[in-house]
């Protein structure tokens, strides 16, 4: 079904007129609205609602946290991750609703399996993430209060809604046995506070960092993120540094060594020096008192000589 007004030819620079409020049947839903190019719909109890388009810092802060979430499943492969307005359906006692998500995780142990042809969900999703839309009140208003409540009764485990400002970021768990969410406990205070998962063990991160979006480099390193963001990047670099330090260690020991020898060998010289000094000056005495004993028995015999002559 088109969303151009019947009027002949739409102009290709012409912006998009929104089918936004119509009533529409399920199954026209399906068929002709769930995948319409140009504006994406979700769908409440027979009525289209247009689903809005984040502003671009926040499609940024959207843009760092599905790349957190794609290292955890990497290291961690316990769900798929599901984003391009991939749809599933909630029959709520209110009522009937079709959402899409910005993004979603199905986790492994769901009992409605994630077949990689599916191009919509028919179970209900673990997590839903989206991106929240300031642009008109009632945006704001469709998540954080009407969709917490939607994903809260039809029984999603967990719900996060994303912004660039710290005020519209809401973490939102449902107990066991509960159909209302709660906020997730936050950790820390200030700059340090920490949201972590309970449905994704292990998966944390701190608030001021969506904010502030530190680079991979920067959070790989980082301790709450160091256990699922490209570790084996960090241990090749440590075992790097500690094969760099053994060489230096080595090379020091083997540097050592050659001044250890370097000094033996400059202690032997001196010694053989030495040795032949005392030698030398040994042989000098010795031939000293010879020319000392002979100079001696010459005198004797000239002067017994002389005691002969005068007697």
């Amino acid at each position: 079904m088109s969303q151009w007004p019947i009027t002949g030819e739409q102009p290709a620079s012409a912006e998009p007129v929104s089918a936004d409020g119509r009533l529409v049947s399920e199954a026209e839903y399906w068929q002709d609205w769930y995948n319409t190019g140009d504006l994406s719909y979700e769908w409440n109890n027979g009525r289209l609602e247009e689903k809005p388009v984040s502003d671009f810092e926040t499609f940024q802060v959207y843009l760092w946290f599905l790349e957190l979430l794609r290292h955890y499943l990497r290291l961690q492969p316990i769900g798929k991750l599901v984003a391009l307005e991939m749809g599933f359906r909630l029959s709520l006692s209110s009522g009937t609703v079709i959402r899409k998500p910005d993004l979603a995780v199905v986790l492994d142990s769901n009992p409605v399996p994630l077949d990689l042809s599916d191009s919509s969900y028919h179970g209900i999703f673990d997590l839903c993430v989206e991106a929240l839309s300031t642009e008109k009140p009632a945006y704001v208003h469709r998540d954080l209060v009407v969709k917490k409540a939607e994903y809260a009764a039809a029984g999603v485990p967990e719900y996060y809604v994303l912004h660039r400002e710290q005020g519209n970021l809401a973490f939102y768990g449902r107990t066991r046995g509960s159909r209302v969410y709660s906020p997730l406990p936050i950790e820390d205070s200030g700059d340090e506070r920490l949201v972590r998962s309970r449905i994704l063990p292990g998966f944390q991160f701190r608030i001021g960092d969506l904010i502030r979006r530190p680079d991979l480099d920067a959070i790989r390193r980082d301790p709450v993120y160091s256990g699922f963001v490209l570790p084996e990047w960090t241990l090749a670099e440590q075992a790097q540094a500690q094969a760099k330090q053994a060489q230096a260690q080595a090379e020091q020991a083997q540097a050592q060594a050659e001044q250890a020898r370097l000094k033996a060998e400059h202690e032997r010289d001196q010694a053989s020096q030495e040795r032949d000094e005392a030698s030398r000056k040994c042989d000098e005495a010795l031939a000293e008192a010879r020319r000392e004993a002979t100079a001696r028995a010459a005198l004797e015999a000239e002067l017994a000589s002389l005691r002969n002559s005068s007697s």
